[in-house]
């Protein structure tokens, strides 16, 4: 059905004879007013989308699904994707976010609109109201309605959450019924999956002309014959360079998604090489709880569910979507050593500026490492001294990240301290290494491994499956045991704290928030603290999700790290 703009949105400067909605107005309302149950709450979307309490999220999700469906016809129809999860937060909590065609999040144009939409719909009196924005918005952009010419299309995910499959239900009423969306719902998988296929599903349709989407089988077929490729480039034995790998996958839907790649026909690793605990992604209380990898590198203890094994054995542990890994292993004094997104960072860093110097290619390709203020300050020393690698420093969040190693270098590594992260090939990358195969020039060996390496990661974003496969075929093909791994930097001593504000938004920073413009006078206390404590450093930055500010503090001295971090944070609750 094709029916006009209501006279109501006339209030908001739109003239309803020269613009139409091409859809149906009455089918639109009618989900509005049964879906849209949660009012008068301010939604947020930040890095990780929108993100709180489950209960809460009816409306947001049947924003999000409508912005995602406009998003989707804005770009030609192409498949947009939405994942729905909310990582390493606890179980009661959900959240949803919009992936681009490419794979990569939301352009930041558009999260004023997710917000726009979010909050039109739960402060809107009437449905009128929340329509007036919708035109607003479906104007501004241009965009047509008329899905006869092209339909959007809309890759669906979820995570292992109890409240997820109510909240899909939210999140797709409109598509369909009122859009004419293509629904593809991939059901329960990882958030890397998710941007995966989406990226992988608009590459076949511009190579075919047809909307052909990708499957979940795709991404393990791909990446376990990127790995299985890269050991017999090496024309080494396929298996790991430690006795036993244990991975603790946080009681979320990592569990299930990597039992199925290493139950892959094709996988070639022994199965009793790989462990796998906290895999009850069917008991919805157990998400997150005393596991996974917020909890490992926060606490720097081995998580619930796993005892320390041999020396030589090695350790990860995935957050609740998998898009996150950190490692760690207990040396044989039972000390528990992490080894978090900053060695994880330089690992990749050791092994690809190696392979790019056998090759010769220092001078044509461009390698860095992009990191934020909560990078420890060692492993920073190391990159630029030890490895001659560059560094850069953007503000936390991965779409920061992302950006820089995507347009800074042709070889761009970054891994948050918190293990998020993943590498960026350049397309000057791919075809040097092409050009170079193709003449057979230089060190095939080393051209071969940067080949096979670039496949293995998931270049869409941080992707704690394929960052797990790239680090141990990395062990292996240097013969590195997890101490060697850790021995090639020592972190300086840190603590991170969460210090509760009633007003988190006062606290502005610059520098890449590694410095405080306010409260006024702030900074400078902080830095008369520092300069107290040697090779110490510190900052101060506003939560993205709640009313809180987070302190990091480093310094030579462990015994008196805590006491650099306490005089920190009473500077801080006495600014507010």
């Amino acid at each position: 059905m094709i029916s006009a703009v209501r006279p109501k949105c006339k209030e908001s400067g739109h003239n309803s004879q020269r613009f139409e909605m091409k859809i149906d107005y009455d089918q639109l309302r009618k989900l509005y007013e049964d879906t849209c149950c949660t009012k008068n709450l301010q939604y947020s979307y930040g890095t990780a989308g929108f993100r709180t309490l489950a209960k809460d999220l009816d409306t947001v999700m049947f924003t999000t699904g409508i912005l995602a469906v406009l998003r989707s016809l804005k770009l030609q129809g192409q498949y947009v994707g939405v994942m729905i999860t909310a990582s390493h937060n606890p179980y009661q909590d959900n959240g949803v976010k919009i992936v681009e065609p490419d794979g990569s999040m939301l352009l930041a144009a558009w999260e004023p609109y997710a917000m726009q939409l979010a909050n039109a719909a739960s402060f809107a009196t009437t449905f009128d109201e929340f329509y007036a924005e919708l035109v607003k918005l479906v104007e501004h952009e241009k965009i047509d309605l008329d899905t006869s010419a092209v339909a959007p299309h809309v890759v669906v995910g979820r995570d292992s959450r109890e409240s997820s499959p109510f909240l899909l239900r939210c999140l797709t009423s409109t598509m369909a019924s009122v859009f004419h969306a293509q629904v593809v719902d991939l059901g329960c998988v990882t958030t890397p999956q998710l941007h995966y296929v989406t990226n992988l599903s608009n590459r076949r349709q511009r190579e075919d002309g047809h909307a052909t989407v990708a499957t979940e089988q795709d991404y393990y077929s791909f990446f376990v014959e990127a790995f299985n490729e890269l050991f017999t480039t090496y024309q080494i034995e396929k298996r790991l360079s430690v006795p036993k790998l244990f991975v603790d996958t946080a009681n979320g839907i990592g569990g299930p998604q990597l039992k199925k790649l290493l139950a892959s026909k094709d996988w070639a690793v022994p199965s009793d090489e790989i462990e796998i605990v906290n895999d009850k992604s069917d008991v919805p209380e157990l998400l997150n709880f005393e596991c996974g990898a917020d909890y490992v590198k926060t606490n720097q203890r081995l998580p619930k569910g796993l005892s320390p094994s041999s020396p030589d054995s090695l350790y990860c542990s995935f957050d609740g979507d998998a898009d996150r890994v950190v490692f760690y292993y207990v040396d044989p004094e039972s000390k528990f050593h992490l080894l978090d997104g900053d060695k994880i960072s330089t690992l990749f860093a050791k092994f690809l500026s190696q392979q790019l110097e056998l090759a010769n290619l220092t001078d044509s390709l461009k390698i860095g490492v992009v990191q934020t203020a909560y990078a420890n300050g060692s492993s920073t020393t190391y990159i630029e001294d030890a490895l001659h690698c560059p560094v850069s420093c953007t503000k936390t969040g991965v779409k920061h990240l992302h950006h820089e190693a995507a347009t800074q270098y042709d070889i761009g590594i970054y891994f948050e301290a918190n293990g998020h992260g993943t590498i960026i090939f350049s397309e000057k990358f791919h075809q040097t290494i092409e050009s170079q195969l193709s003449k057979s020039q230089g060190n095939l060996l080393a051209l071969n491994t940067l080949n096979c390496f670039a496949k293995l990661i998931n270049q869409t974003v941080g992707d704690a499956i394929s960052d797990m496969l790239a680090v141990l075929a990395t062990l292996s093909i240097l013969q590195m045991a997890p101490t060697d791994w850790d021995r090639e930097y020592t972190d300086l001593p840190n603590k991170l704290v969460k210090c509760i504000v009633p007003d988190r938004s006062i606290f502005q920073t610059t520098d890449q928030e590694r410095k405080l413009q306010n409260p006024a006078g702030l900074q400078t206390k902080i830095d008369s603290v520092i300069a107290k404590y040697p090779m110490g450093r510190s900052f101060v930055r506003a939560s993205g999700t709640e009313d809180a500010v987070r302190v990091y503090a480093e310094c030579e001295d462990p015994t008196k790290l805590d006491q650099f971090c306490n005089e920190i944070v009473e500077y801080v609750k006495s600014s507010v």
